[in-house]
């Protein structure tokens, strides 16, 4: 079992399973919701994970039209989970609320084409410039 929380600790989470896929994000949505040049998370079924405390949400339309919904901590506003209508079923959980988050190796960089300059990836990731056609399953 994986578990994790928010900056306070007000906001908690327990997953069952292994990630989907654990993947760099440099959509400008990610930088601007994580305040940095990307944001890391790791996919799960949504089935396999339970938060607790006192959540806020806020949801928004994607550039494909799908919608996205951002969980954070509505005490200290941590980012904790996300999940887009375009991948029902499925969650992807902010890599470092996780207690032990070494234990993850990021697989992917998505949306390479906005990554800033002073962001550096490793070389050896596969980089796309947007959301590849994949869907969890279809392996990485």
């Amino acid at each position: 079992m994986r578990s994790g929380q928010c900056l306070c600790g007000a906001c908690t989470y327990e997953i069952d399973g292994e990630p989907v896929v654990v993947a760099h994000c440099h959509c400008l949505d990610c930088q601007r919701g994580s305040g940095a040049g990307h944001s890391t998370g790791a996919m799960f079924a949504e089935a396999d994970v339970r938060l607790s405390g006192v959540v806020s949400t806020y949801a928004m339309p994607s550039a494909a039209g799908n919608t996205v919904t951002r969980r954070f901590c509505g005490t200290c506003g941590s980012p904790l989970l996300a999940s887009n209508t375009g991948m029902a079923g499925f969650v992807t959980v902010s890599l470092g609320t996780m207690q032990a988050p070494d234990r993850l190796e990021p697989q992917v960089v998505v949306f390479a084409r906005s990554r800033r300059s002073w962001d550096r990836m490793d070389d050896r990731l596969p980089a796309y410039d947007a959301q590849p056609d994949w869907k969890p399953g279809d392996g990485v």
